[in-house]
């Protein structure tokens, strides 16, 4: 392995934990605006993704570029449902009715 590769990994490594340790101490009222902010910087990694399997060259590179555009996009749109059924929860519920009575 060279060394370019190892510091890769190792911060890739570190990103992780630092990221998992960040989400984790977030409280549950402020779940959803950081959803909100986080599919924003998804849709800039999508848009990254597709300007870098633009520029692909050969069939690894056109792959890898498919596997991040791919990838990307299955975040965004799970970013967005995942947010849309948060808010659901927030949203009051309608009453029923009762039988006899009219909806109004």
């Amino acid at each position: 392995m060279s060394n370019e590769l190892i510091g890769y990994l190792t911060t890739f490594v570190l990103a992780a934990f630092v990221g998992f340790e960040v989400i984790s101490k977030v409280p549950t009222i402020l779940h959803t605006p950081l959803m909100s902010g986080s599919n924003a910087i998804h849709g800039i990694i999508l848009v990254g993704a597709i300007a870098i399997a633009m520029r692909a060259t050969g069939p690894l590179q056109l792959t890898v570029g498919f596997l991040a555009v791919l990838l990307a996009t299955i975040n965004v749109v799970g970013g967005f449902v995942v947010t849309d059924r948060m808010l659901e929860m927030f949203k009051p519920r309608q009453q029923q009715n009762k039988p006899g009575e009219s909806a109004q």
